[in-house]
């Protein structure tokens, strides 16, 4: 059972957004009914609108409108016992001066202690004003423990990254900060951990001698959705393959950690993103979706969606080719590719081992067997599928690929949010599932030669897998990208 966290005041910037409503909101309801937290954490929310407490818990009650009517009274209880509001209007010394009278408070009329987590659940450009302002009145210290929890992405390139963790360090230190990266808050992505570590049969065949390659797969189904103009200075280099997918890539390729503790778990993190080898041109492939059609529904180009520029080079697709040097990985080819407009939404690793010998089924195996492959499903119907080869019935020596397959949801029921876990993790003050600054920055170094300088932008219709350009690159190494389906 979890340990009981201490009695704190979460202060989430950006309360009124749709992050809030849509993931923390409902995660701190979840938090509430079901763990150890219940009755631990007291709300101040935050936003520029000058609203009254009453009217902040009705916009709490709002994003918890699906909880069914059985919940109704509960949730209101909660909403008047824990949640309060303050607007910080425009963001001046003088609104933040008000912010921390009204820190005191709250924790004066709660018995608190001065434990304090801060969400920036806010732009990237409002960070580093929002740090500030804490530090210059003073709210990055406090009698209990203070902590900072920034959501990606941090930075829009290395220079940038550097910048922000210069500055958060001038107040905070790095044992306060914790940089949320929401997919090491997936119970498929801990659970590599749990997987390789914790089973001796697949440990001793997770190197170069048993692998012969490696896929990362995050397709989305939908294109911008309304978020034009915030894609617009993104991108799917910069909105998912530096920080989601090079996390996962981490994860699954370290070595084992010390301990599974935070500073433990980063250092082995680290070595992976520094062994990754330099990309060159012909390691990677950008897209961008045009018009097409999808479950005979016909969409939009992405350059026909609201707040896009007519002209846009944005990449909406990335597909990329690392190795990492390192005894463990070298020569093993690790293949990733996100895009959005794909024909379904998908999370998944595939990890395809060697092929055996094929010459004591001669004649019968006319041509290369097929390696064992191990699908791990990240989302949705969370899971695995473990490839081996059979003999078919009947005469002659004729195989055939059969499956292991296991699904959480099968074995365990509802699994939780992501969110959840992290937010948790904030409470006890756990880094392990976090990011730390220098991995941070090392991210950015890896993809600095896909944005810097020129780039060749492929188009491919929207409802596809991405531009041919990608397929060739794989086709040129002799294997294709494993079949969605």
């Amino acid at each position: 059972m979890s340990p009981v966290p201490e009695r704190h005041l979460l202060v989430i910037f950006g309360a009124t957004g749709d992050l809030s409503h849509r993931k923390l909101i409902p995660a701190l309801w979840e938090l509430h009914k079901h763990s150890p937290a219940r009755g631990r954490t007291v709300i101040l929310g935050l936003a520029r609108a000058d609203l009254t407490d009453d009217a902040f818990r009705d916009q709490v009650r709002e994003a918890l409108k699906n909880e069914g009517p059985e919940h109704a009274a509960e949730i209101s209880r909660w909403c008047r016992d824990s949640i309060y509001f303050q607007s910080t209007g425009d963001g001046s010394a003088a609104a933040f001066e008000r912010l921390k009278a009204r820190i005191g408070a709250i924790e004066h009329a709660e018995g608190l202690y001065g434990n304090r987590a801060f969400y920036l659940a806010l732009p990237l450009p409002a960070f580093a004003p929002t740090v500030e302002a804490l530090g210059h009145v003073g709210l990055h210290r406090s009698k209990g423990w203070t902590r900072l929890v920034l959501e990606k992405p941090f930075g829009h390139d290395l220079g940038s990254a550097q910048a922000l963790n210069a500055l958060i360090h001038r107040f905070f230190d790095e044992g306060q900060v914790f940089r949320l990266d929401h997919y090491l808050g997936k119970e498929t992505v801990q659970n590599l951990i749990a997987f390789r570590f914790g089973n001796a049969l697949f440990e001793p065949l997770w190197n170069r001698d048993r692998i012969e390659r490696v896929e990362l797969t995050v397709a989305e189904e939908l294109g911008v959705e309304g978020r034009g103009a915030f894609y617009e200075q993104a991108g799917a280099t910069r909105d998912l393959l530096q920080n989601h997918m090079l996390q996962v890539l981490a994860v699954a390729t370290m070595e084992p950690p010390a301990a599974l503790d935070g500073e433990s778990v980063s250092n082995e993190k680290i070595k992976i993103l520094k062994a990754i080898t330099p990309i060159r041109p012909e390691d990677y492939v950008v897209g961008q979706y045009g018009a097409g059609e999808l479950n005979g529904k016909k969409l939009k180009g992405y350059r026909e969606e609201p707040g896009v520029d007519p002209n846009s080079v944005t990449d909406t697709f990335v597909a990329v080719r690392f190795g990492i040097q390192s005894w463990r990985w070298q020569g093993v080819p690790f293949y990733l590719r996100t895009g959005k407009r794909l024909p379904k939404k998908l999370s998944r690793i595939i990890v395809t081992f060697k092929s055996p010998p094929a010459a004591v089924f001669n004649p019968y195996i006319v041509c290369g067997m097929g390696g064992n492959r191990l699908e791990i499903v990240l989302q949705p119907n969370e899971g695995f599928n473990l490839s081996f080869q059979v003999k078919l019935p009947g005469d002659g020596m004729r195989l055939h690929t059969q499956e292991m397959r296991f699904r959480y949801a099968e074995a365990f029921g509802h699994l939780p949010e992501a969110y959840q876990t992290l937010l948790l993790d904030v409470m006890h003050g756990d880094h392990t599932l976090f990011v730390r600054g220098d991995e941070v920055e090392q991210a950015w170094k890896v993809c600095a030669p896909m944005l810097d300088g020129h780039r060749e932008l492929h188009t491919y219709a929207a409802g596809t897998w991405g531009p041919p350009r990608a397929e060739q690159m794989l086709a040129e190494a002799g294997c294709c990208w494993t079949d969605p389906s």
